[in-house]
């Protein structure tokens, strides 16, 4: 989930040659700055020399060290740049040209090096907790494969599933009323989903809760997105996915998440709201 390399690495560089060039204007050597900031030399050195990624709190600390100040319009350029350098993203067609098939294979390994998973889905439901039919038709439709094989990334993505009963993984799962009324599938097809959330939710490591659209919540959900421990987070777009790697924007993703989450149905009140939605599809069958 990287951009093209070349663009990739220019914020990067750009950002390793600046912080290095108000170094050497600072007069301070290496291991000076680095006993003023609190890290060690080696990680000055491999930030100067673009070879360890800072965070915006690193930047902020090294700019904080040699004497910059905040009004400065130069902290403010390292700092957004600092934020570019932590964003990667994937456009849809890079993704069409390696095949569905492994992005599926990528998304079980992000999966798998995390042991707490936190999902907000606000227009969908998410592969991990799909059903065969809801997930052939996510990846069979044609504003999705672009006329590429789905075949694959089907079976990959059931196999995914496995994750769920893993021990010593957590998975937290917000969605909202309106991602379970979307009507993907037939009506008889929703419900058998419906049921299978309403199941995954008794799996000791899933907690799904559902925000309901009565009581209104004071915020709209602008888009879905996905926190892989606290190091981590995608957004998916239509033209492609995002991944957020900077602290700060990791914690405002979990602050939104946390909103969400304690407006949410939990437990019971979750599963009554999802065999009732599940009895309303069949009813219309």
């Amino acid at each position: 989930m990287t951009l093209e390399p070349d663009r990739a690495q220019q914020p990067r560089s750009e950002l390793a040659e600046a912080l290095r060039t108000l170094r050497r204007a600072s007069g301070l050597t290496g291991a000076r700055l680095a006993a003023r900031v609190g890290m060690s030399q080696a990680k000055i050195s491999k930030i100067e020399n673009g070879r360890v990624l800072p965070s915006a709190l690193d930047v902020e600390r090294i700019l904080d060290a040699l004497g910059v100040q905040p009004q400065d319009e130069e902290v403010t350029r390292l700092l957004e740049l600092t934020r570019v350098a932590n964003t990667d993203y994937q456009g849809f067609r890079a993704a069409l040209q390696r095949g569905l098939g492994e992005t599926q294979r990528d998304l079980a390994a992000i999966e798998a090096s995390a042991a707490t998973i936190r999902y907000f889905l606000p227009c969908m439901i998410t592969g991990l907790l799909q059903t065969p039919d809801y997930a052939r038709q996510t990846l069979s439709h044609p504003l999705v494969n672009r006329g590429a094989g789905w075949e694959t990334a089907l079976a990959r993505r059931l196999e995914r599933q496995a994750v769920l009963y893993e021990e010593g993984k957590r998975f937290v799962f917000v969605l909202t009323e309106a991602a379970l009324r979307w009507p993907l599938c037939r009506p008889q097809a929703m419900a058998v989903q419906m049921d299978r959330i309403a199941s995954l939710s008794e799996l000791p490591s899933v907690d799904i809760r559902v925000v309901p659209a009565d009581p209104p919540v004071p915020s709209g959900p602008l888009n879905g997105f996905t926190v892989y421990d606290d190091r981590l987070v995608t957004v998916e777009v239509f033209t492609g996915k995002l991944a957020l790697r900077d602290p700060k924007d990791i914690s405002y993703s979990m602050e939104i998440f946390a909103f969400f989450h304690e407006r949410a149905l939990a437990g019971e009140n979750a599963r009554s709201f999802l065999c009732e939605l599940a009895q309303e599809y069949r009813n219309r069958t």
